[in-house]
């Protein structure tokens, strides 16, 4: 497994794929996930583009220090792991934290930016909105099945649980020590990129699902707003992991911005 060395020296575990000859698509994952997050819809990126995958420090095959992480230091692992691929420019679609991530790699160095694609995330901080607080509850639940399940509700929707047992890749790396998953629910809860945002110069777009209650939908006009000429795209009915479940609409979706940038519809 190759790895990228971060400024502090953590080695950063990052994956290859596809055989594309296009703009390299760097996708990352949502908090106290590896590179499986993607696993389900990588392939209808792979067709067209050559993918870039990582795993966040504290996660997959990458170092696991037991020292504050933050959404600043991981954009700067992205980074990191672009420098050691040799790319100069990359188009960035991150969901979840790794939406937030890719806040700050597309603000900090709008170089090294192409396109960016939003998914299912918030600016953070007094401007973010946050989820119900009821939600909050039932996910810290110190029942693990109760809050398991809340998870996957949160996630996706009953009609698609019913035909899909599983396994799911976007529930959390089991190989995560405990002390890193704790590092990277503070990190999370902790971005704030409502001042940087007006300093993305990539052409956005910002997805979400319409039933979204891990995130709420709420957040995507704040981004979409907030970053010059930025678009926004609905998805009715999907939930935190549209991006999965709706595949049929998110990644082609996705693809045609990247390609030919047109303007959707809110």
């Amino acid at each position: 497994m190759p790895h990228a060395t971060a400024p502090d020296g953590t080695r950063i575990a990052h994956q290859v794929r596809g055989t594309g000859t296009g703009t390299p698509l760097v996708l990352l994952s949502g908090q106290s996930n590896s590179h499986h997050w993607w696993d389900s819809v990588r392939a209808d990126f792979d067709a067209s583009r050559t993918t870039v995958t990582l795993d966040y420090r504290g996660t997959g095959d990458s170092d696991k220090p037991d020292v504050p992480y933050s959404t600043p230091g991981f954009a700067e692992d992205v980074v990191s792991v672009l420098d050691a691929l040799g790319i100069d420019r990359a188009d960035v679609y991150g969901t979840s934290m790794g939406g937030r991530v890719a806040q700050l790699v597309a603000a900090r160095h709008p170089d090294r930016v192409r396109r960016l694609v939003l998914g299912c995330t918030t600016p953070g901080g007094l401007h973010g909105l946050e989820r119900d607080r009821e939600v909050s509850t039932a996910l810290a639940s110190r029942d693990a099945q109760a809050a398991r399940a809340t998870l996957l509700d949160l996630m996706y929707t009953p009609a698609w649980l019913a035909t899909h047992p599983g396994p799911y890749g976007t529930t959390g790396d089991p190989r995560m020590p405990a002390y890193a998953r704790g590092r990277h629910l503070v990190a999370s809860r902790r971005h704030d990129a409502w001042e940087v945002l007006p300093d993305i110069t990539a052409p956005t777009l910002v997805v979400h699902g319409t039933a979204d209650r891990f995130n709420p939908s709420a957040n995507a006009p704040l981004l979409a707003q907030r970053i010059p000429d930025a678009r926004m795209h609905l998805i009715p009915g999907a939930r935190h992991a549209y991006f999965e479940e709706f595949r049929e609409v998110a990644s082609p979706l996705v693809l045609d911005f990247l390609d030919a940038c047109p303007v959707y519809p809110a």
